[in-house]
């Protein structure tokens, strides 16, 4: 069986490290001197950079790493040995004696890898003084090419190997007292690397936060000890306050500050700085959290504590998890249950019972909106819970992820980034609202979170947990192939009945009424909801004022200057943004080209939905939430607290006021326009429409009161409305699936991307369609089925003044299209004076 023909099962043993907590690989572990069969050495001083940008390859065991149909990992090349021919016979004997092999196979190196060019792996030795001191996921700095200064890198790896015939340069210096993350998140960093072809480097500076990696909220502080060799005779020589120092601080057997002896002897600082030029004292530097750093207080949106019992269906699903848990083997589970069916109080049960094991548990939320809510429950339920998000501020953000490190917390609470905790004792990932895009990250390394989790916790032997009630295709696929297990709650609690949904055509003037987005059905709708004391939900997925800026006299559109998309009217502020990449300036009074006057804002975005909200409803109080208002920390809190006190009649917002909000009060939900994102050149534009509609829908009828549903939409007829609409999941998925069958897009078959940017846009094409024939000739050399589509301009032909093409490659195994990939860009560089620059995104899901 090759390489790219095999598969392995989800229910395979992937690599499980014989110790979770262990900071240090040996050579004996999985990154021994076999894992590295190739690596370069360190560039000898005399060598430039520029000549060590393409190192061999890192090769890991293709048994180390998880792999099935639903996030098949590519399997690694093994290197080739070479032949006994080529070894040629010599009339005298060269090869140094046996004692000298003996010494020089003796040496203890490590392998680094850098986040910038040239990104390694390198060999370097481990001086005497670091042997025993230096381990894999710690910081060093090393001597690379002619740079004066050392370099940052990081350790993966610890071996003993051979200095014989090479040149090794020593590991200068090490940056941290102990590894930033433990054996096996060094073995995720490597696979991530390899599968998402971004270099390991890179891996690891999203891996650990910059927070962490700049030490913020740290401070050195100098601790003194006495010296070893000091005697009383010594002692008794010194002046009275000297020796006072000295006597306090063998007393007191431990390290001290210089403030600290100064108080408690009664003195100034100078007798100490007078022991530490004697020698008396010796100094230690440490680097720790200074103890005035700012906790911002961390409130959930004002939900009150209950105590709920389980649902028959729940009790079913929660002894699934708890079998799985209790299994030591790593298995995919999908609970698939509607909106309003308790999967959150399953996943904090299936928590109590890690915790009860002395483990701890990674819950991943798609919003920041959801932190709140979810902080609250679980804090409720458990004695040690951090979060981790974007408002936080550096120093706690590093405070929160020391603590995670030590093992002082239980529960994990965030977003994608969350997969990465440190947490020592993981024993269940959970990925709440697993087919959201926000998983997905739009930067290097375009890794999506689903698929690490899987990969951490098939390699932990732990389960992963995916929750959604509209499961992505990939997951809903890989349950019916056998791949993951699906667990089923197909009723609310309290056996609620699902919301009623009326479907408004907008193309019918009666139905739309007069002018404004709010039509005459959810106009009547809403003031029947305040009359009731209910309230309402109204989605938007535009934020902005106005989505286009356009001149009625001459046609010009105010368009960003560096993008290929139009300006959005803020009303707030007076101004014009693009919102891809921040272009800013004051919204022009008249047209910039010909000068009328007239000049008209056309779409609609949150801004001006709220302000017709207020004049249709002026006696509702009405919020508004977007990433416009949602900027400063706590404002989430704040909103969802004065809804959930019913401090609010309305709430209105885009898709993060869409998923996961448990709110009993809320009768009605209003989607504004279903199409806003239904004809997007995307395959997946119908089952995100799908899921949006489906999810806002599942807001309400979650009290006795009951609830409805009114979607407005310029396709009524079109199967993803119409499915949602009905609640029916299943009907969606049938029909999705025929079409996704047609070219076997995901999950029937995989997806890579590859994006070619540039300033000039001949030269950028050039460049792209010299990646096409190394892509075209690397699969004839595979001999495999890869289906290559490009180069194209993408939908958004010019980004932040960079003209874009890209190449979509498609087959029904990653491992073929990765591949490829590699080997066509294994040595494909650019001229740097064209500023031309590529990125492979593996599975994507966004298109544009």
């Amino acid at each position: 069986m090759t390489m790219l023909d095999s598969q392995l099962m989800l229910d395979s043993q992937p690599f499980v490290p014989e110790d979770r907590n262990n900071a240090t690989v040996v050579s004996s572990a999985p990154f021994s001197q076999s894992t590295f069969p190739q690596t370069p050495s360190a560039p000898p001083a005399e060598s430039s950079p520029a000549e060590f940008l393409h190192p061999t390859s890192v090769t890991v065991p293709s048994d180390s790493f998880p792999s099935d149909e639903l996030f098949p990992p590519e399997q690694f090349k093994s290197q080739e040995e070479p032949s006994a021919d080529a070894a040629q016979t010599e009339l005298f004997e060269t090869n140094p004696p046996p004692w000298e092999l003996a010494v020089e196979d003796d040496v203890l190196l490590a392998s680094i890898v850098f986040s910038k060019s040239p990104h390694g792996p390198y060999d370097y030795r481990i001086p005497d003084s670091l042997r025993e001191d230096l381990k894999p996921g710690m910081r060093v700095g090393v001597p690379l090419g002619h740079r004066k200064k050392s370099t940052l890198g990081w350790c993966v790896a610890v071996k003993e190997g051979s200095a014989a015939h090479r040149k090794l340069r020593d590991v200068a210096e090490l940056l941290d007292d102990t590894p930033l993350c433990d054996a096996a998140l060094v073995r995720l960093v490597m696979w991530m690397g390899h599968y998402y072809q971004v270099p390991a480097g890179q891996v690891f500076d999203t891996l650990i936060p910059s927070s962490v990696r700049a030490g913020a909220g740290t401070r050195q502080t100098t601790y003194f000890t006495p010296a070893k060799d000091l005697t009383d005779e010594q002692i008794s020589k010194l002046p009275a306050k000297q020796q006072a120092v000295v006597r306090l601080l063998i007393s007191s057997g431990k390290p001290t500050t210089a403030a600290e002896l100064a108080v408690a002897v009664g003195c100034t600082e100078d007798p100490i700085r007078r022991l530490r030029k004697k020698e008396i004292l010796i100094p230690e530097v440490r680097r720790e959290m200074h103890s005035n750093i700012r906790i911002l207080a961390q409130h959930n949106d004002g939900e009150r504590k209950q105590k709920l019992e389980l649902t028959e269906q729940q009790q079913a699903a929660l002894e699934r998890i708890n079998t799985a848990v209790d299994s030591g083997r790593g298995r995919t589970l999908l609970l698939h249950g509607v909106t309003g069916s308790g999967k959150t109080e399953v996943y904090i049960k299936a928590i109590e019972h890690v915790v009860s094991q002395a483990g701890s548990a990674i819950v991943m939320v798609p919003e920041i909106s959801l932190t709140p809510q979810t902080r609250g429950r679980f804090e409720s339920r458990f004695d040690s819970v951090a979060v981790l998000h974007s408002q936080m501020s550096p120093s706690e953000r590093h405070y929160h992820w020391q603590r995670i490190r030590r093992g002082e917390v239980q529960v994990v609470i965030g977003p994608r980034s969350a997969v990465f905790a440190p947490l020592p004792n993981l024993g269940l990932i959970v990925l709440d609202e697993e087919h959201d895009t926000s998983f997905k990250q739009d930067s290097q390394p375009r890794y999506h979170a689903r698929k690490v989790a899987h990969a951490r916790a098939m390699a932990l032997g732990i389960p992963l947990l995916l929750g959604s009630a509209t499961p992505s295709l990939e997951a809903w696929h890989a349950s019916q192939c056998g791949h993951a297990e699906l667990i089923s709650m197909p009723n609310r609690v309290a056996n609620r009945p699902m919301p009623d949904v009326q479907l408004v055509d907008l193309r019918i003037r009666d139905e739309r009424g007069g002018s404004g987005a709010i039509s005459r059905p959810l106009h009547a709708a809403v003031l029947e909801t305040i009359r009731d004391k209910g309230q309402a939900i109204l989605l938007l997925n535009r934020r902005g004022f106005a989505t286009t800026i356009q001149c009625p006299s001459c046609g010009h559109v105010v368009a960003c200057p560096d993008c290929d998309m139009p300006l959005t009217h803020h009303r707030d502020g007076g101004k014009a943004m693009c919102h891809y990449c921040d272009y800013t300036i004051g919204t022009p009074p008249w047209c910039p080209a010909c000068r009328f006057d007239g000049i008209r804002y056309g779409g609609l975005g949150t801004q001006k939905l709220e302000m017709e909200a207020k004049a249709k409803f002026p006696n509702a109080r009405i919020a508004r939430m977007d990433s416009d208002t949602m900027k400063r920390p706590g404002s989430h809190q704040r909103v969802l607290s004065e809804f959930r006190n019913g401090d609010i009649d309305m709430l209105l917002g885009t898709q993060m006021i869409a998923k996961g909000l448990d709110f009993p009060n809320v009768l009605l939900v209003g989607v504004i326009n279903a199409d806003s994102a239904l004809h997007f050149p995307d395959f997946r534009a119908a089952e995100r429409t799908f899921q949006l509609v489906t999810q806002v829908a599942g807001r309400t009828g979650r009290g006795d009161r009951g609830g409805r549903v009114i979607v407005q939409t310029f396709t009524p007829e079109h199967p993803a409305i119409q499915a949602a609409s009905r609640h029916d999941y299943h009907k969606f998925v049938e029909e999705e699936m025929v079409n996704r069958r047609k070219f076997n897009y995901p999950p029937l078959g995989s997806v890579a991307r590859i994006i070619i940017r540039g300033p000039l846009e001949d030269k950028t094409e050039a460049v792209a369609d010299g990646i096409l024939a190394r892509l075209e000739s690397a699969r004839d050399l595979l001999g495999s089925e890869v289906r290559i589509l490009g180069p194209a301009p993408p939908p958004i032909g010019r980004l932040r003044g960079k003209y874009r093409f890209h190449l979509l490659l498609q087959a029904t195994e990653a491992a073929v299209v990765g591949e490829t990939i590699r080997r066509a860009l294994a040595d494909f560089k650019t001229d740097p004076k064209d500023e031309i620059e590529f990125l492979v995104d593996i599975d994507p899901v966004n298109l544009l």
